[in-house]
């Protein structure tokens, strides 16, 4: 049994402002018809609770059991109950299964992570609370981030970053952390993305001294908990590409914070596109990558999944707000 968490309180999540209110999405007409979708393309969640037969072979592989479900999630639920280190906003069944998957269904991990997950929301409330995503558009204007509508070869979906293409005195840095977030929770929404994780590519051609000034060890550290410790949804891999002298300077702040597992998810790659290859199948990447698939922009992802009513109801019981009248 795992002890009570350090901190002398308990983490808790403030209810959102606004409750949610059936029919209430962020998908007015004007934005959806701003960029119609290419033939064949569907930016849409998987949110099918039913494994494909493939990925419940990984998932056995990790420990899920569909005879002893009900069991590990129950004694996750009365472990939050019994030690107190926080407070969910939710306790039913599908959220505390994100939690078990994203720890191997081991069920001291899986409290620990979620421990993590609350103290890292009430640490960094101005990512959730009252952030409207439809004003996070910029940075899909700007090719800055974006996620694959389609899956790599282990059912991955694949998270991209053009750092070289941000401007700061445009875009605040929080602006990338809100949007990342936004995709790692919509992400911890699919049941295959729950299993297998994620992956992320970070290009960094064109980054520069003036992006270097923006990083901190307590922004490193805010990345680290971001993709590896604090969110109930695996980053599997991060491949480094187009990586340059500032980009080994900036990384100095990051080694002492990372663990012998985390360094093991990192991989350089430079302008090898062979090295690349070798982790994911070129049919999987955009050219740009020495694949064959175009690049997506990220408002595809915003237009849709705020159209999603049941995407909008998880999100709006994160805090972040519907309200389509303050895009602009």
């Amino acid at each position: 049994m795992v002890g009570k968490a350090k901190s002398k309180k308990k983490v808790v999540i403030r209810p959102p402002a606004k409750p949610f209110i059936s029919g209430h999405l962020w998908k007015p007409p004007t934005i959806l018809n701003r960029m119609p979708e290419p033939e064949g393309v569907k930016h849409m969640l998987e949110m099918d609770k039913d494994l494909p037969p493939k990925i419940a072979e990984v998932a056995a592989k990790q420990g899920e059991d569909p005879e002893k479900t009900c069991l590990k999630i129950q004694q996750l639920r009365d472990m939050i109950y019994e030690l107190g280190g926080c407070e969910p906003h939710r306790m039913d069944d599908d959220y505390l299964l994100r939690f078990l998957r994203a720890r191997f269904w081991k069920v001291e991990n899986s409290y620990k992570l979620m421990c993590r997950y609350y103290e890292f929301r009430e640490n960094n409330t101005d990512l959730y609370e009252n952030v409207n995503p439809m004003t996070l558009r910029s940075l899909g204007d700007d090719n800055i981030i974006t996620i694959s509508p389609y899956r790599d070869q282990e059912g991955r979906r694949v998270l991209f970053f053009k750092f070289g293409n941000w401007r700061p005195s445009k875009i605040p840095l929080t602006d990338l952390f809100k949007a990342t977030l936004l995709m790692l929770e919509v992400g911890s929404l699919e049941p295959i993305s729950q299993v297998v994780g994620g992956i992320g590519i970070m290009d960094l051609e064109g980054l520069s001294l003036n992006h270097a000034w923006h990083m901190s060890p307590s922004v490193a550290q805010k990345i680290i908990a971001l993709l590896v410790t604090c969110m109930p949804v695996r980053t599997t891999a991060i491949h480094i590409v187009n990586q340059g002298w500032v980009f080994d300077t900036v990384f100095q702040m990051f080694k002492p914070l990372l663990k012998d597992r985390m360094g093991e998810r990192l991989f350089f790659h430079g302008t090898d596109r062979a090295s690349l290859h070798k982790h994911i199948d070129a049919e999987f990447l955009p050219e740009r990558y020495g694949g064959t698939k175009p690049e997506y922009p990220y408002t595809y992802w915003l237009d849709h999944l705020c159209g999603n009513e049941k995407v909008v109801h998880e999100l709006e019981q994160l805090g972040y707000v519907a309200d389509p009248a303050s895009e602009e």
